[in-house]
This record gives C-alpha cells, structure tokens and sequence, in this order.
C-alpha cells in the first residue's frame, strides 16, 4: 500500500464497483421476478375493474412490458441522470419520498451505533477486568440470555409493559400529532425502539471485546510486564485494549449491516417512520423504483463499509497485510 497507494486503492475502488454492479443486478431481476402485481400499488383497488386492454395499457405507461434486461439499462442510463423515477404508491419523487424518511433513520440508527459500540467496549473491559468474578458471569449470563430474545417479541414485551399497562411511553411513530416541533415528545417516542435496538447489539459486541482483551492478558508480553512491576491498570488499558482497538474499529464497520439490520426491523415493529418501514412497504407494494434506490442505498453502505474496515485495519495492523503477503508466497512456493 505504501509503495504504490494508486494500485492499492484502485483494487479497492473496482472492487467496490463491481460488487454494487451485481448488487444492483439481484436486487433488480429478484424484485421484478416476484410474485405480485405492481399495477396494485400504483392504481390500487382500481385495478381488479380494469380490462385486460387497459391492464396493458398501464403496464406500458410504467415502463414493465419490456424484457427485464431492457428495463435494467433504461433504469442504469436514469440513475447515470440523477432520475430514479416516481414511487407507485406515493406518487412522488423516489428521492423526495426518500429524502422525507431517512432523517429519522440516521438519529435511531445513528445514536444506537454510538451506544451500542461504547457500552460494548466499556462492558467488555469491565468483565474482562473481574474474569470470573460475580460482576463477569451475572453480565455473561444475562446478557447471552437478552442476545437470544428475538428483536420483534422483546418490542412487542416492552410496548405491552411501558406503553399499554403503565403508560409511561408512547408505542409508534415519531411525535405525537401536533408536536412535530417539540424535541421533548420526539425523545419520548425515541426511546422504546433506542432501547431495543441497542439491547439487541450491545453484549454481542461486549463479549467479543471481553473474549479478545483476555486472549491479549494471557500473552508473553502481559508476563513481561508484570516482570517489570506494571501495574494491572497499565496492562489492560494502555498495552491490552490498545492492541484490541484495531479490530475493534474494523469490527464496528463490518457491524453496520448487523445494526442497520436490527434498525429496519424496529423500525417496522414500532411504526417508527424512517428507511426500514419504507423498505418493509415499498417490497410489500411492489414500488420498484423505490425498493431499487432503497436497497441500493442500503448496500451500498454495507458494500463502503466492509471496504473501509479492512483498510483501517490495514492501516492500524501492518500484520494483516503481512499476512496476506505469507500466505501468497507460500501459495506460490508450493
């Protein structure tokens, strides 16, 4: 990487493209091969009273009487625009509709990012600290216990505790109707789906923090260092999560898909609106437009994600790549 960074990050940037062009591909042909009438979402009940002439007639103004290749350039030549076309059901501008929703997804997906990788790495270091001691196997259990629930019933389980028999927290959506401005009722509504969203991802993180800082506390250079009269507190925090922090940050850019993941199905469970319950509509109405930019939108930040860990990875540990360059020689040797 050093020695030729052009190279290097070209690989990279192909690799990139290529990976968005085949996305790009399944998620187009899948959308279209699925069972379903398209016409549904655009004219709804209307369409069971249409002929079969004037069905035809609609399908052609939308653009799905062509072969599903030709479809594919028209709609490639349009994005290369700018122009990702109208939403069946909204009857809008894919972009606007879109542009309406996502703000919501980037505050609950974004604050649950941010607290679920900081509990994590505190929880991590605090059970690898007390390694089987009370505070290490009660976290250790309850927190493999909380991981195994699946998101949808515990939503369910606290909409049922706080919302319904205590009446504490509202159940859906975003703000109540006529508090759109007020930043307090917003927080309330947000706080149901934050929570499940980071229970759901924070001790799956936690543990793997807490099984790599004492995989690092049993190494050679932790025996030196106690040689030396280094302290506990040293040894884990400046020698021990500092050798972890590269992994950490790779693993926390491979995690957005698991979090963007778990983030849509809240999302859909509370009502909540944002790109998740507009995904779950747009596959359940047939919008093709809209399904297309959201699953591209959505790919293509797991896609730069995935891509950007391994190269700070690389950056960080020289050892990976070092590793790499082994391997192919001893391929090549051999």
């Amino acid at each position: 990487m050093r020695r030729n960074p052009a190279l290097y990050y070209g690989k990279k940037a192909l690799v990139f493209l290529l990976s968005v062009f085949v996305l790009s591909v399944a998620v187009f042909y899948i959308s279209r091969l699925a069972p379903g009438d398209p016409l549904m979402s655009y004219y709804g009940e209307r369409t069971e009273k249409m002929s079969v002439e004037e069905k035809e007639a609609a399908r052609e103004k939308l653009g799905l009487n062509d072969p599903i290749y030709i479809q594919y350039i028209r709609w490639v030549e349009n994005a290369a625009k700018g122009e990702f076309g109208i939403s069946f059901k909204y009857k809008q501008d894919v972009m606007e509709v879109i542009g309406s929703r996502i703000g919501f997804t980037l505050i609950l997906g974004g604050i649950g990012f941010v607290l679920t990788f900081a509990g994590a790495l505190l929880l991590g270091v605090l059970c690898a600290w007390h390694e089987d001691k009370w505070v290490d196997k009660i976290l250790c259990k309850g927190g493999t216990l909380l991981s195994c629930i699946p998101e949808f019933w515990l939503s369910l389980a606290l909409i049922l505790i706080f919302a319904v028999t205590l009446r504490w927290l509202p159940s859906s959506g975003a703000y109540d109707i006529g508090y759109k401005d007020d930043w307090l009722n917003r927080v309330t509504h947000l706080i149901l789906p934050l929570t499940i969203v980071v229970l759901q991802h924070l001790w799956y993180y936690a543990y793997m923090v807490r099984n790599k800082l004492l995989e690092e506390t049993r190494a050679d250079y932790v025996l030196l260092g106690k040689s030396k009269g280094l302290s506990k507190k040293d040894i884990m925090l400046k020698h021990c999560l500092r050798n972890v922090l590269p992994s950490y940050i790779s693993m926390m850019a491979i995690s957005v898909p698991h979090v963007v993941g778990g983030t849509y199905i809240v999302e859909t469970v509370f009502s909540y609106p944002g790109i998740g319950a507009l995904s779950y509509e747009s596959a359940r109405y047939h919008d093709y437009n809209l399904l297309m930019v959201l699953c591209m939108m959505t790919g293509v930040l797991v896609i730069f994600c995935n891509l950007i860990g391994g190269i700070i990875n690389e950056r960080i540990d020289p050892r990976i790549k070092a590793n790499e360059v082994v391997q192919i020689s001893e391929v090549t040797v051999d």
